[in-house]
């Protein structure tokens, strides 16, 4: 074990951060179950209204985003590696940010409908993250391998099936859409909802990495 690695565990460090990580990971429940909601919605109205209550989430998410980098700066001893923290902290911000700005754009390009796919991928990204916020809890007790292990699985397996969904709802779009313009719109989209689940991936692998660290 490193010197440093050796310090962090002996001296007492601030148990902010673990906090912070969970309401972090928790406003992202929050944010993509309010899109499964967004789903379903029948009216203009409803939408807008969903919108708007994931928009709250994202300024929250970068409330918490800032107290952790403030925290950072303030703090001398740390539960594990600063740059870990900090990678952290920016994939759990950008998963948000690609859920607000997915959401956003199902209003501002004034959707009709959700495609199947649209709502697969929904709803793989809520799996992920769900598994996501286990993984971050366990962040307290990292002797829980077994548990933490299928955290990374579970959100590496979400991750391919994202991809896959994402293929299949673009080919399908390009061969059975006729309006150039709405093939962009639902493209974006698309896009957003795919990268998130990417971004899941990266913050499992952070916290894979902090695993294997303090293993």
């Amino acid at each position: 074990m490193k010197l440093d690695q050796l310090i962090q565990k002996l001296i007492p460090h601030d148990e902010k951060f673990y906090s912070f990580f969970e309401q972090s990971s928790q406003n992202l429940i929050d944010a993509a179950t309010l899109f499964k909601e967004l789903c379903l919605t029948q009216t203009a109205a409803d939408r807008d209204k969903i919108v708007a209550q994931i928009q709250e989430l994202e300024h929250h998410g970068d409330t918490v985003t800032h107290n952790i980098f403030s925290e950072l700066n303030a703090t001398f001893v740390t539960p594990f590696d600063r740059e870990d923290i900090h990678s952290l902290t920016s994939a759990l911000d950008d998963i948000m940010d690609h859920i607000d700005g997915s959401s956003s754009r199902t209003s501002l390009y004034k959707l009709k409908g959700f495609p199947e796919q649209m709502i697969k991928l929904v709803d793989i990204l809520h799996l992920s993250i769900t598994e996501l916020y286990k993984g971050v809890t366990l962040l307290r007790t990292l002797h829980k391998a077994e548990e933490l292990q299928r955290v990374f699985q579970k959100v590496n397996e979400y991750e391919n099936q994202a991809d896959a969904v994402f293929e299949h709802a673009i080919a399908d779009l390009f061969e059975n859409e006729k309006d150039p313009i709405q093939i962009i719109k639902l493209k974006e989209i698309y896009v957003g909802l795919e990268t998130a689940t990417d971004k899941c991936e990266d913050a499992a692998n952070v916290l894979e990495g902090i695993y294997i660290k303090h293993a």
